[in-house]
């Protein structure tokens, strides 16, 4: 009698290990359950994110003093100037307005990590100094496109509803862009440093003189305005142009000469 027993208290306790068992299985597969929506989540707030600093190309963290003065002199545009009304445009990734054109050049020349007139590429954007200087630029008054990637080497391009996007690639030139606007973002890991258009052109893999921009030849017409200040005509180099906080750069090629293109809202860049 006492093994009859003894058996049905074996069976009785296996029943309720079982029992537990399925019942910590179930609940291990909730857990999974649950973390895998956790997971989704933010992977959905990570792409969130990245598109919002895609869209705002973050603020400028760090504007030293050696990036608000240009300390350069420029030419009032005098009123004999015959000049065309700036085209159309329509807001990029960036909150930026972006031109409607042809690229004036491509990245086949462009660099590809290595140090280039003195400017390096490294793993991570570097925001010691973190301004936007904007680039416009015409042949024969149609706007040309500074194509997103300049200084972005192995770039993974993204599409946004406003337009394609870089917000990753092998590593980043201190002067780089992510988006078809003509932002040129310059994140530097130096409080000190200044840089100048002809690096950035020089990153891009074209030449830039005051007879030749890119492709194109013949007199480069450039403006510049910092600001507070009205665009004036630069006369020396294009090249020697400096990069800053919210500088507006124009250059023109040809016969017809587009006024000085004015951003007024720089969508938190």
């Amino acid at each position: 009698m006492s093994n009859v027993k003894q058996s049905k208290a074996q069976r009785r306790a296996e029943s309720q290990q079982r029992a537990a068992e399925r019942r910590a299985a179930e609940l291990r597969k909730k857990r999974v359950s649950q973390a895998s929506r956790v997971g989704a989540i933010v992977v959905a707030l990570a792409a969130v994110v990245l598109v919002i600093k895609l869209a705002t190309g973050g603020t400028s963290t760090g504007v030293p003093p050696s990036q608000k003065n240009p300390h350069i002199t420029t030419q009032a545009i005098p009123a004999s100037l015959v000049m065309v009304a700036p085209p159309a445009t329509s807001l990029g990734p960036e909150g930026i307005p972006m031109p409607s054109g042809p690229t004036l050049a491509t990245l086949i020349n462009a660099a590809t990590g290595q140090t280039v007139d003195g400017v390096q590429c490294s793993t991570g954007e570097q925001t010691a100094t973190h301004v936007h200087t904007h680039l416009t630029i015409f042949v024969n008054g149609k706007a040309q496109v500074v194509p997103y990637g300049i200084g972005i080497p192995g770039f993974q391009a993204q599409s946004t509803p406003q337009g394609v996007a870089v917000g990753a690639g092998n590593c980043f030139y201190w002067l780089h862009t992510h988006a078809e606007d003509g932002i040129i973002h310059i994140e530097s890991p130096s409080l000190t440093e200044t840089f100048t258009l002809g690096q950035f052109f020089a990153e891009w893999g074209i030449p830039l003189s005051s007879t030749q921009m890119g492709p194109v030849t013949g007199k480069v017409t450039a403006f510049f305005a910092s600001p507070g200040n009205a665009p004036g005509i630069y006369h020396g180099d294009p090249a020697n142009l400096p990069l800053g906080d919210h500088y507006q750069i124009q250059l023109d090629v040809g016969t017809a000469i587009v006024a000085p293109f004015k951003l007024t809202n720089w969508a938190k860049l």
